[in-house]
């Protein structure tokens, strides 16, 4: 049974086709990333997944059930979910922030995920006082602390610095390895490429390709949605974190 799953999904946002027909699957212990130009459809096929939007027609189920059937605590207990937007309303403790849709009980897994993150040190100044970097690196580790079987990250490593970058997609990483369904939007190819075990490619809400990244990034498919030209070199130079 997959963990995610959209099949013939289709949605309007806007008065504009988001979702044209879109299949996706993501089963326990893969991390998929989805990658496609702006408006191509990535934050509304995650949002669909999260219960946030509803279908015009087709399915989004977690877990085997349709999402529209769950009530938001099994929706909850299924999926964690981080938003492209970073905005926090009120400047609560870092702590607090991080234990946001977490069970009771929960307060070892979010000061691991705090340290996962880095940011342990700073639990308990506010998450407004923070730079956007480090806000960015608090809302992951709400994710990450939340014991749910899949996790929707979109656009998790926008604005982070490239140590940001690797450290994030390694943890995400690290949780498909541990049996969690991951799916990813991301805009970096690259990232992508390295970390993820399928890439799924929209293009104007359908899904152009399907496969591992060297099947997914093919030079059609490259020139076609995103209008660049790419050389896959196997020894090309890859930058690891130098910190622990």
């Amino acid at each position: 049974m997959s963990a995610l799953e959209l099949s013939e999904a289709r949605a309007t946002v806007g008065g504009r086709t988001a979702l044209d027909g879109v299949d996706l699957v993501v089963g326990a212990g893969e991390l998929v990333a989805l990658c496609g130009p702006n408006g191509a459809g990535k934050s509304t096929a995650i949002r669909a997944l999260a219960g946030l939007i509803a279908l015009a027609s087709g399915w989004a189920r977690l877990g085997g059930e349709e999402v529209a059937g769950l009530s938001p605590t099994k929706r909850a207990g299924r999926v964690a979910y981080l938003a492209q937007e970073r905005t926090v309303a009120w400047n609560l403790r870092v702590g607090d922030v991080a234990a946001l849709g977490s069970p009771p009980g929960s307060g070892a897994r979010v000061a691991a995920a705090l340290a996962e993150m880095q940011v342990n040190g700073l639990a308990d100044r506010g998450v407004n006082d923070l730079s956007g970097g480090e806000r960015a690196r608090v809302l992951i580790a709400r994710a990450l602390a939340q014991p749910a079987a899949a996790l929707l990250a979109d656009e998790p490593t926008a604005g982070l610095d490239p140590d940001g970058q690797l450290l994030v997609m390694d943890r995400l990483a690290a949780r498909a390895k541990g049996g969690q369904a991951v799916l990813v939007s991301l805009h970096d190819l690259d990232l992508a490429a390295r970390f993820a075990d399928r890439i799924v490619v929209l293009h104007h809400g359908r899904v152009r390709a399907d496969a591992a990244p060297r099947q997914a990034l093919t030079d059609e498919v490259l020139a076609a949605v995103f209008g660049v030209r790419a050389d896959w070199i196997d020894d090309r130079p890859r930058f690891d974190r130098l910190r622990a």
